[in-house]
């Protein structure tokens, strides 16, 4: 399994040799290893079957108990499956559509990194490796949609869907963590095995808004929809894949996984319900009134993304039913579509659909599966479109609540969908020829064998749905609902409401394509108006808030002042430093002055007195001299205190310093006033605060001891292991050797700094 998973990118790396050696083929020779993946992922349909699912274990990190634990369930298997499948067309059909690109070979090393995420997105148990994957599909999916890096256009929509999704990523690492706090672990297989009722837990709320933020900006949920049409500047293999069938899908993915354990809370229900129906309806009409045909299916993949999020939200068995067979039918037929709009655009030179018409005749066989394909997305019989529109409407029929709104919602977007069908499908290849700026003809095969593929695939499991049913589509509602729950696809179920419904939305979807024309002017303004104060206004607005800020803070913090970075840095640190110190350990220091002698006093004051008339002189060689006697009084408290080798090496290296010092400064001039009173005073009180908190930190620090003293054990050694009865020389020299060799290695350095200065004077001394 873990071979599986990360085989896209061991393959990534051979792409640059393989694309030499197999040229225009580059694109059949890779979708093998997608093709091989579905076979063995459909190998362990049996094994999902029996056992329900299965629990793979690796180890990562043993020592922090991360581990690439893979659960393979009916859920994560559809989901594996679509990718793997719908990945082999894609690589085939993106050797054809890019034949010839410059960078052929760096597409293929990122589409094969990306579906390499998803796949570890989809299996993976633990929820840090699945919180990684995740991070890697957005970054992968930035450098898809920016493919064509020299257009700016395509760079602004690839930075915008990378702000949009990473932004809501950080939202649901939180959300995460709140949740494996919350449970108790950080596997997705205990989690949802757990009988704990998560629902009453006091995080609830906040993971719920956690995951959910980063589920809704993933799949493009309302109000982060926006970003999912301009991703459309990807090419189109990168819109077929990522973005109807893959990507966009994973934070359905998610929301499905999680809904066994978040379901039972009514925010969790209700909100996806609200925003689903929402961002349904809104995607059904901008699809509708869009005249780019990738724009259209994008703004189409937002309906059916939405609709997804509200039937988990509905969260009846019938709904999640509808939520399984709506998933795959959306990814057949939308994966299609977008390639034949790909093919269009490839053979015709243009991707408006008001300038396409008359096309069945250059291109019959893309118009054949464009029809199919359309007539699925129209949920029309026999179509496996059409079952899962009929699931759709009793699934809310019966809902517990908003029966009669969701209802009505979802028969408006049928019907703006049956238009948005006949705007791909009857649009280009019927009625009177356009004048295209690239005289069409049909599609090479390998542009065509995937549409065909997926449309005859929903054509067939909507003639015999038992298959796909008994299969998997059964096992992967267990998944979401959490318990086993009994199926009954068929074509047809006589005549019901959800027949009648289907049957109105038919009529009146084909009604609005019929007006289509006359209604597009109208719409188009409608759009302008509205974009002005939409979300993604809203975004633009606050990505130059962003600059605002960032150029404000510049100018104040990042300024060339080195000493306010300076002043900053040591406010801030030991600002939370002290806070630190305050709240969590409070300040209750025992000193015992009755054990100190008068001159230790006399050192400190000293100290004292060196560190004032530095900090106040006006000559800059009295202020070297000042910290030269500031030095020598902390070699005396090593002396003191029975270190006499760290005071050695300290008059040394002060020695050296002062006289370095000296020779660089006494040349130039006093200090000048060029510090205000008040900044003068502001320094002097972050001075005095930082000592106090140092002082205060290093006091409460001999009062911790997490270990038993090891002084006796070098007490009783030294003699008789060393032979030293300098327990301080015995530990530096035997016990710790490597300090002794470290101020050796300091001491030269000294040495041959001062050796230095004195051959460099002789040497100007000789000098004529």
């Amino acid at each position: 399994m873990l071979l599986a998973v990360l085989s896209g990118f061991l393959l990534a790396i051979a792409v640059p040799a393989l694309h030499r050696m197999t040229g225009k083929y580059i694109g059949w020779a890779l979708a093998l290893l997608p093709a091989s993946l579905t076979v063995y992922f459909a190998s362990l349909i049996p094994a999902v079957q029996a056992d329900g699912s299965l629990l793979i274990e690796y180890a990562w990190l043993p020592g922090l108990d991360i581990t690439l634990n893979f659960l393979v369930d009916g859920l994560s298997l559809v989901f594996a499956l679509l990718i793997s499948s719908i990945g082999t067309f894609i690589l085939i059909y993106s050797g054809s559509y890019l034949a010839g690109h410059k960078y052929l070979a760096r597409f293929f090393v990122l589409m094969l990194s990306f579906m390499a995420s998803m796949f570890g997105l989809v299996l993976s148990d633990n929820l840090v490796t699945l919180f990684v994957f995740w991070e890697l599909t957005s970054i992968t999916s930035y450098l898809l949609i920016g493919f064509n890096h020299e257009d700016i256009e395509t760079r602004k929509s690839a930075l915008q869907g990378l702000f949009v999704t990473v932004a809501g990523g950080l939202a649901l690492m939180a959300g995460l963590i709140l949740l494996a706090i919350m449970s108790g672990s950080y596997s997705l297989s205990e989690i949802l095995s757990s009988n704990m009722a998560l629902h009453e837990h006091a995080f609830y709320t906040a993971a719920v808004i956690c995951i959910l933020a980063g589920t809704f900006t993933k799949s493009a949920q309302v109000p982060f929809h926006f970003w999912l049409p301009n991703a459309m500047a990807a090419p189109t293999p990168v819109s077929a894949f990522l973005h109807s069938a893959t990507m966009v899908k994973a934070g359905i993915y998610l929301m499905a996984r999680l809904n066994p354990s978040l379901g039972e809370g009514e925010l969790w229900s209700q909100t996806l319900m609200l925003f689903g129906a929402a961002t349904m309806l809104t995607g059904a009409y901008l699809a509708f009134s869009n005249t780019g045909i990738k724009k259209v299916l994008a703004y189409s993949t937002i309906m059916a993304l939405g609709t997804l999020t509200m039937l988990i939200g509905v969260g009846t068995e019938l709904a999640l039913t509808a939520f399984i067979c709506f998933l795959v039918a959306h990814s057949l037929y939308k994966g299609a579509l977008f390639m034949i709009a790909g093919a269009l655009d490839h053979q015709t030179g243009t991707k408006d659909i008001t300038v396409m018409g008359g096309l069945r005749k250059a291109m019959p066989v893309t118009a054949v599966i464009a029809c199919l394909a359309a007539l699925s997305q129209a949920g029309l019989p026999p179509l496996f479109g059409f079952i899962a529109k009929e699931l759709l409407f009793e699934s809310l029929l019966e809902s517990p609540i908003w029966s009669a709104g969701l209802t009505i919602a979802t028969v408006l977007a049928a019907m703006l969908l049956v238009g948005v069908a006949g705007l791909v499908a009857v649009k280009p290849f019927f009625g009177k020829s356009g004048n295209t700026p690239k005289k069409p003809h049909e599609a090479p095969f390998g542009m065509l064998i995937g549409p065909a593929v997926l449309s005859v695939t929903a054509l067939t499991f909507g003639l015999v749905p038992f298959l796909p049913e008994a299969a998997l589509l059964q096992a992967a509602v267990a998944s979401v609902n959490g318990a086993a729950v009994e199926t009954n696809l068929a074509l047809w179920h006589g005549v019901n409401k959800p027949l009648m419904l289907s049957v109105i939305s038919l009529l009146l979807g084909w009604g609005l394509l019929a007006s289509w024309n006359r209604l597009q002017s109208r719409l188009h303004a409608i759009n302008t108006s509205a974009a002005r104060f939409g979300p993604e206004a809203g975004y633009f607005k606050f990505m130059e808030g962003i600059t605002i800020i960032a150029a404000w803070q510049t100018r104040v913090l990042q300024n060339g002042v080195l000493g306010l970075y300076l002043l900053i840095l040591v406010a801030v640190t030991f600002g939370l430093t002290g806070y630190t110190l305050l709240t969590q350990h409070g300040i209750n220091l025992t000193l015992n002055l009755a054990d100190s002698h008068f001159y230790e006093w006399g050192i400190a004051l000293l100290l004292v007195a060196a560190a004032t008339f530095s900090s106040t002189t006006h000559s800059r060689l009295g202020s070297v001299a000042s910290m030269g006697v500031l030095g020598f009084g902390v070699a005396l408290t090593f002396i003191l205190f029975s270190a006499p080798d760290l005071g050695i090496t300290q008059l040394l290296v002060e020695t050296l310093t002062v006289i370095l010092l000296v020779l660089v400064l006494f040349k130039l001039p006093e200090f000048g006033n060029l510090s205000s009173p008040f900044e003068r005073y502001r320094d002097l009180a972050v001075a005095i605060f930082a000592g106090m908190v140092m002082t205060l930190v290093i006091l409460a620090a001999l009062d911790v001891q997490y270990f038993e003293s090891i002084s006796s054990y070098y007490i009783e050694n030294s003699a008789t292991l060393a032979y030293g009865r300098n327990i301080v020389n015995v530990i530096l020299v035997d016990f710790r050797a490597l300090d002794t060799l470290g101020e050796i290695f300091v001491l030269s350095l000294a040495a041959l700094g001062v050796l230095s200065m004195i051959k460099l004077k002789a040497e100007d001394q000789h000098k004529p």
